[in-house]
């Protein structure tokens, strides 16, 4: 909490819904009032990454976003025929160049409360 930033529960408990739940493909993160991280969007299991990218830049081009992806791969081990599905929850800040400099510093520097809070996420 370096920046005095909360992460509101309600984004831990749909972090939880992702990672272990698997009901949703994504969660879009903003931070309220410059004091607490909430979440503002959610993707169905069948989204796509492109809806997930819509959704984290249709706040407009001035504003910044928390986004987190589960995003599912197959892979194949070298030596074998069989592939495994995998999966990686990323955690990613977005912060156009249009954005203000001090919302971008509010976000920067608040992207460390929310990674901490959020166990098992890759950046």
């Amino acid at each position: 909490m370096s920046s005095g930033v909360a992460v509101s529960d309600d984004c831990k408990s749909k972090f939880e819904d992702v990672k272990k739940g698997k009901k949703f493909r994504y969660v879009v993160y903003y931070i309220k009032d410059e004091k607490t991280i909430q979440v503002e969007s959610l993707g169905d299991r069948d989204a796509k990454y492109e809806d997930f990218l819509n959704d984290l830049q249709k706040s407009g081009e001035a504003e910044c976003r928390y986004g987190l992806y589960d995003f599912e791969y197959e892979h194949q081990c070298q030596g074998t025929t069989e592939s495994s599905k995998k999966q990686k929850l990323f955690l990613m800040s977005w912060c156009p160049d249009s954005a203000k400099i001090k919302k971008k510093m509010l976000y920067s520097s608040s992207f460390d409360a929310l990674k901490k809070s959020l166990v098992g996420v890759h950046k």
